[in-house]
């Protein structure tokens, strides 16, 4: 919400979800969190809007573990929809999204438009609309993901772009194997973007390790984090023919550098090596399963 305010990129939805700080705490590692924000958002959507482009938007995104995610409707302004976009997390989360969207014109009024049929379907734990589903589940239980799914119309036939930010390392190593098993299995065409910790056996990894635990906030599933290529392997070993990881540092560099330029004058960044330190132990890792050749 605070780097969307400064100007890294635009999102006109985030502030129905989010209030803005009445002050900025400094970041604990470094001060160019925002910058580091801007990487992951443009990164996932680079991929995303390539998967998009290919299926001509003839497909469904399941985006797992969504939270306040805004994509729907930026998607939408950029009349880059697919068929049906699908969004899954905890019942307790799916309340309060669906709470904030009832409560706010801005966030229904694209989801009606969208909508062909008499009456949105929506009590306080789904909402199934024609295009925006919200699924209240539990993402390591894949049989239970799967039902709901299909009950709000999934189509296992039509190629799917399933994307999980920072949300398998939360689970146990098992836990998201499972997962991705299940999407390997489920989907004849099909690609995964996960975002999420690398290189975390280090020294810097260990430091970030320990001050979330002081948060009580667990990563079950971190020593999958090793390295790009434990990252890569555990897609592969998942059933995806194919699989690529690269960090956050390489990424940054590859966005347009105009735009980088633009972005570094918004804020003094004065601790560049903690940045760099910072992006080399995040990734975006890609796997895709490709039956009918796109």
């Amino acid at each position: 919400r605070f780097a969307v305010s400064v100007g890294y990129w635009k999102d006109p939805y985030i502030e129905h979800f989010v209030r803005q700080a009445k002050e900025r705490k400094a970041p604990e590692i470094n001060r160019g969190k925002s910058a580091w924000y801007y990487a992951r958002v443009h990164g996932v959507s680079y991929l995303l809007k390539a998967f998009l482009k290919k299926t001509e938007c003839n497909c469904q995104i399941v985006n797992l573990g969504a939270g306040m995610d805004t994509l729907f409707w930026r998607l939408k302004d950029e009349n880059l929809l697919p068929v049906k976009y699908f969004e899954v997390d905890f019942p307790m989360i799916v309340a309060r999204k669906i709470h904030n969207i009832k409560s706010k014109p801005p966030l229904s009024k694209p989801i009606i438009e969208t909508h062909s049929r008499d009456s949105l379907l929506i009590d306080s734990h789904s909402l199934d609309s024609t295009r925006y589903s919200i699924v209240g589940a539990d993402l390591r239980c894949s049989s239970d993901l799967e039902e709901k799914l299909k009950k709000h119309k999934l189509d296992l036939h039509l190629p799917t772009l399933l994307v999980a930010e920072c949300v398998l390392v939360y689970m146990t190593p098992q836990q998201s194997a499972n997962l991705l098993k299940w999407a390997a299995r489920t989907f004849p065409a099909a690609m995964f973007i996960n975002y999420e910790q690398v290189n975390m056996s280090d020294r810097f990894g260990q430091i970030m390790i320990e001050n979330l635990q002081r948060r009580q906030c667990n990563l079950a599933g971190v020593e999958v984090c090793r390295s790009l290529e434990s990252q890569r392997e555990r897609l592969l070993l998942s059933g995806w023919e194919s699989a690529h990881a690269i960090d956050m540092m390489q990424v940054y560099s590859f966005l347009p550098q105009a735009d980088i330029r633009r972005i570094e004058d918004l804020e003094f960044l004065d601790e560049k090596e903690l940045f760099e330190q910072l992006m080399q132990h995040y990734c975006i890792c890609w796997a895709s399963k490709d039956s009918t050749n796109l």
